[in-house]
């Protein structure tokens, strides 16, 4: 027993030895006496953990009256867009909430979504929690929508400045809607600007609520670098119903009280004058004389 005991031992200072002190990551001591050669623990020293990819829905899912459905199956890619631009149109000049949410239950998880990033040659995290939507405005091709995107990006427990992103909506089809900018800038070092990049392909539509869903990437690049991908929620403060006011007519007023009206109607003699009067007294359009 003694023998066997010395021999494992000898066995194990041979293979620390050779192999240094990373042999014992994901080993314990009865994994080292049974089997010192197996390849346990080597594996995890290269594991790495990749964010969820940008991905292009099959499907982009439009909730309306508050029933959801599949865009394909009874919605064009006008429609698509023609609700979106109006959900952008009411939610102009105010600010969305952004947040990590789940692409299955479109709940969201955080009120903020991660990139992580180093700046000089310190890692640290930045934040984007919310956006400003400064203008709004259709572009020349028949499915692109001009956005002047204001990201709240912090780092650190700072506020760095930055430009806003000029970004386009484009529906290239049903099923294929982007959230893209050319990057913007942001002054997070003193040695110069840092530039970023977003992707936001919507999958998600609910014109009810005024939410939109869908995975991003985005990217920096200069003195801070990084970024991430995953899949993000805005919360528009408005929904995309009313398109316009309502519009309500005029409260019934008699002819006596518009003494021109009266005139007019006594002096043409006929039928028509009569009926012109009486509906401008019915609270119809009037068409003549026009009161100033």
């Amino acid at each position: 027993m003694s023998t066997k005991f010395s021999s494992a031992l000898l066995l194990l200072g041979t293979v620390l030895t050779v192999s240094g002190c990373q042999y014992f990551k994901g080993r314990n001591v009865i994994d080292v006496f049974r089997d010192p050669f197996s390849e346990k623990g080597f594996a995890s020293q290269n594991v790495t953990v990749d964010p969820v990819p940008l991905r292009t829905p099959s499907s982009i899912v439009i909730c309306r009256s508050h029933q959801c459905a599949p865009a394909k199956l009874s919605m064009s890619k006008e429609y698509v867009f023609n609700s979106l631009l109006h959900l952008f149109d009411n939610n102009n000049y105010q600010k969305a909430l952004i947040c990590q949410a789940d692409a299955a239950a479109h709940t969201c998880l955080e009120n903020y979504i991660t990139l992580p990033m180093t700046v000089g040659i310190t890692p640290t995290n930045a934040y984007i929690d919310s956006v400003r939507i400064a203008d709004v405005v259709i572009g020349k091709s028949a499915s692109r929508i001009n956005l002047l995107l204001d990201y709240n990006l912090t780092y650190g427990g700072q506020f760095p400045e930055c430009t806003p992103a000029k970004s386009i909506l484009f529906a290239k089809n049903v099923n294929h809607i982007l959230i893209e900018d050319a990057g913007y800038s942001c002054k997070m070092t003193s040695i110069g600007q840092t530039t970023v990049k977003t992707v936001f392909a919507i999958d998600y539509v609910d014109l009810d609520y005024g939410y939109i869903g869908g995975y991003y990437s985005i990217g920096l690049s200069g003195p801070a670098y990084g970024g991430n991908s995953g899949y993000m929620m805005l919360r528009l403060p408005q929904n995309a119903y009313p398109l316009a006011p309502e519009l309500q007519a005029p409260k019934n007023q008699s002819a006596n009280t518009k003494p021109g009206v009266a005139a007019y109607g006594s002096s043409a003699g006929d039928g028509d004058g009569q009926s012109e009067s009486s509906a401008a007294g019915s609270g119809n359009v009037q068409v003549f004389p026009l009161k100033k």
